[in-house]
């Protein structure tokens, strides 16, 4: 039994074959760490999610505009038979409905400055601010032929104007309309449905006026209004392009602005040196939806545009994209460590191997933890320089010499360039990742060609 175990651990120590199986299992086993640090990456970046939408919820919400929208009422008819159980004569009874009919602007023109500030919690920040909107343009008259509705059958005298918005909470000052020199005020409508923006999940609220004066809809062809809105918002600010022509200016002093939808804007000269004067012109040609609704106001939250505020926060993204070459990096350095013990016959415990293992796992939780505080640039730096001088002062213990352990720290700062490289890039990133990956196995097979593996 004794000489069966020596031979075993005999085997153990002499065996290529043996420590490959063993490297092979330690990998597998750091595996679990590497699986938790991707879950505390997910987790800090969900953290910082749910920090970014206090601040906003609080100070007001992304603004979203739809609107405004002339609103009409209209009389629609239908017929019902009715059986007499008596007689068994067969009438016909007519049934009203009241129904209402949508029209948008024939030109609207929407105007604003934007200037965000930054609002921080612990190490957390987001942008947050405040603006004044003004909106102008006009209705053409009311056409309801396509419908086919009497003019008797129309309500003009209940017409009202809506507007939807995302963000109720922070407008800032009493919203009213002026038609043809006439103030009506918008009162808040509750309206239960949730609909929903191109990016997520997004309530609209609406607010409503009184009823229009019968001539400011009915004698002149074309109905002018003015609408001023100071809102406080946050994230981002977009319109729907509902008018015939819609014209939008956004001015702002914010430098890493995104615009976002369906729009971009025409001017070539939209970023300054100062910011943005960012301008939209969107016809009625440009948009896959009519000027006029009836029975249903549709939800056009797709095809809204504007501009992003949101401050660009990628470490954690970064750092993911970093965690998920983790195996490649453990596989990689151990395999420079068999290499040289397969070389020099110099052992190497198990023990010693998990040590740099967790070593290079260390790396994560470094560069996770310093990025929150610093740039990923900064970060990756000091967590790479502290793992690979640890590995390096580390392996000259093992190795008892300095030529070995002078391989391994030039290998490892190359591997954590080449990650580093690979992070950066998008689009060539596929390329340059099996290119480098072609080299190192070149590297490693030209390297290993005169090993004995028996």
């Amino acid at each position: 039994m004794n000489k069966q175990q020596n031979k075993f651990g005999s085997w153990l120590k002499t065996s290529i074959t043996a420590r490959m199986l063993m490297v092979g299992l330690l990998i597998i086993i750091l595996l679990i760490p590497l699986s938790y640090i991707k879950s505390l990456i997910n987790e800090r970046a969900k953290r910082q999610e749910s920090v970014v939408n206090e601040i906003n919820a609080k100070w007001g919400n992304e603004v979203l505009l739809y609107g405004p929208i002339l609103k009409i009422p209209y009389k629609t008819y239908t017929e019902k038979l009715i059986t007499n159980n008596a007689t068994k004569k067969v009438s016909k009874e007519t049934i009203e409905h009241l129904n209402y009919a949508y029209f948008f602007p024939n030109d609207l023109n929407i105007k604003s400055e934007i200037n965000p500030e930054v609002k921080k919690r612990g190490i957390y920040k987001t942008s947050v601010y405040k603006s004044n909107l003004q909106i102008n343009g006009n209705f053409s008259k009311p056409n309801f032929k396509l419908n086919e509705t009497q003019d008797s059958d129309i309500l003009w005298e209940k017409a009202t104007v809506i507007i939807k918005t995302s963000n109720l909470k922070g407008i800032n000052n009493q919203v009213e309309i002026q038609i043809n020199n006439n103030d009506y005020k918008f009162v808040p409508k509750y309206e239960e449905q949730l609909t929903k923006n191109y990016n997520n999940s997004l309530s609209l609220h609406k607010l409503e006026t009184s009823y229009i004066k019968k001539d400011d809809l009915q004698h002149k062809q074309h109905k002018t209004f003015n609408i001023n809105i100071t809102v406080s918002g946050s994230k981002q600010f977009t319109i729907i392009p509902i008018g015939k022509e819609t014209n939008l200016n956004v001015l702002s002093n914010w430098k890493t602005a995104n615009f976002i939808g369906e729009f971009l804007p025409l001017n070539s000269n939209k970023i300054t040196e100062n910011g943005f004067d960012a301008k939209w012109k969107v016809l009625h040609i440009n948009r896959p939806f009519s000027q006029e609704y009836f029975k249903l106001l549709p939800n056009l939250n797709e095809y809204a545009f504007g501009v992003n505020f949101m401050i660009p926060v990628d470490e954690y993204q970064k750092s993911e994209r970093s965690a998920k070459y983790g195996f490649l990096v453990i596989a990689l350095t151990f395999l420079v460590f068999f290499l040289i013990q397969s070389i020099s016959k110099i052992s190497i415990h198990p023990f010693q191997y998990l040590m740099i293992g967790l070593a290079l796992t260390m790396f994560y939780t470094l560069l996770i933890s310093i990025s929150e505080h610093s740039n990923f640039l900064k970060a990756y730096l000091i967590a790479s320089f502290s793992v690979i001088t640890l590995i390096t002062i580390y392996s000259k213990s093992i190795l008892k010499t300095n030529k070995f352990p002078i391989f391994i720290c030039i290998s490892l700062a190359a591997l954590y360039t080449f990650i580093y490289v690979i992070i950066q890039l998008e689009n060539y990133a596929l390329l340059v990742g099996s290119i480098g990956l072609f080299t190192i196995l070149a590297i490693v097979m030209y390297i290993s060609r005169k090993i004995d593996w028996n």
